[in-house]
């Protein structure tokens, strides 16, 4: 890998910490965890006590109060690469910073400190049956019934959405197209139900849901922000979440080629090892090569978040351009592999299928395209 000048020796300390961690209580239950379809909750108490959770909340909610969007880097870096199905990004710089930015003051007593212990899983619920992510077209309604909120729709795709212990719920509140909010909705409220846990043909041991909201009642104080004020909030996420998917991306390239390599090492065939044979150290040159420069966007755009620089069509160049070497590595790898690629028992295989939907959520390719292409000045002029 090439080196990466992002990165401070604190943070090389702190990887070395979650890699001895999950070395020990997560990569060796993955089989369990896919069989489960879900990670254990055990499994985010234990991050919760090492401090990998909601690292930026206050000591006061029992957070370190260390918002380095590095330490989380490395944690995606670490945990995605080998066992994606523990969905920590999510929790920690998808749908945590909506509480941490915009939550009152009583919101984060009331939740921050369950998301630093992991006790209380996070979700967002955007996307909707049959609309996908077009947030103009949403039908999940909240209405302001003068001394609460009721809240009616349903959501699918949503990754924790089993074991969510809050999930954060965008609603239509008016008749703009951008008249959104965003409404916090805890475990066991009445009303609030779970669909069927979806089969995936890839991340078999990330939880994914279906959420219904059937005549829900939250208190005038389940709103995050203003009640219209949603969409505004999503838009200031779409760029960390998306250089959060890139890291994730890239990591997981990495880790396809660093398999492989052992492999076509020892593999051998007509008597010689695989990798000695010029296809071979030619695919291997050029993926090396793409994934380095995948590295090197990523840590620039990272650069730029810190900076509080990154802008939406840079982050959108981020995911399209990792989400596509991802990919493109994890199809080569396998071919490299033969046969045993195909076997569910062989890593490569089961990072083929989990590869692919990473060019279709927090935006399609052919979205990020669109973001970038409008950018240049080449929107539709109709």
């Amino acid at each position: 890998m090439i080196r990466r000048r992002i990165f401070e020796p604190e943070h090389e300390m702190f990887r070395n910490t979650v890699r001895k961690w999950a070395e020990a209580e997560v990569y060796p239950r993955s089989e369990e965890f896919r069989r489960d379809g879900m990670v254990g909750r055990d499994v985010w108490a234990s991050a919760g006590k090492q401090g990998f959770l909601a690292m930026y909340a206050d000591p006061v909610y029992g957070g370190l109060g260390l918002d380095d969007f590095r330490f989380d880097m490395v944690l995606t870096e670490e945990l995605a690469a080998r066992e994606n199905g523990l969905y920590i990004p999510l929790h920690n710089r998808i749908v945590g910073p909506y509480i941490h930015r915009f939550g009152t003051d009583a919101q984060k007593r009331r939740y921050l400190p369950g998301v630093v212990s992991g006790d209380t899983i996070l979700a967002i619920a955007m996307t909707e049956p049959d609309i996908g992510s077009d947030l103009a077209s949403m039908r999940t309604r909240a209405e302001d019934r003068g001394d609460h909120w009721l809240l009616n729709g349903s959501k699918t795709y949503i990754s924790n959405g089993i074991l969510a212990g809050l999930v954060i719920v965008a609603a239509r509140t008016g008749t703009g197209s951008h008249d959104i909010g965003l409404f916090l909705v805890p475990d066991g409220t009445a009303g609030f139900t779970r669909g069927r846990r979806l089969e995936k043909i890839g991340l078999k041991s990330q939880d994914t849901a279906e959420l219904h909201f059937d005549n829900v009642k939250l208190p005038k104080d389940a709103v995050l922000g203003e009640p219209a004020g949603g969409f505004g909030m999503m838009m200031q996420n779409l760029a960390e979440e998306r250089l959060v998917g890139s890291n994730q991306f890239i990591a997981h390239a990495q880790r396809a080629f660093d398999i492989t390599l052992d492999y076509i090492r020892e593999r051998k065939a007509f008597g010689q090892a695989i990798g000695t044979f010029q296809n071979s150290r030619f695919q291997m040159a050029a993926l090396k090569t793409r994934i380095d420069a995948g590295w090197a966007f990523v840590d620039h755009c990272a650069q730029e978040h810190l900076e509080g620089a990154l802008t939406a069509d840079m982050a959108a160049q981020a995911k399209l351009l990792c989400s596509e070497i991802e990919g493109e590595v994890v199809d080569a790898c396998l071919q490299l592999h033969g046969g045993a690629g195909f076997m569910e028992e062989y890593e490569i295989g089961r990072m083929y299928c989990a590869a692919r939907v990473s060019r279709i959520y927090a935006g399609t390719s052919e979205i990020m395209k669109e973001i970038i292409g409008r950018k240049l000045g080449l929107g539709d002029r109709r």
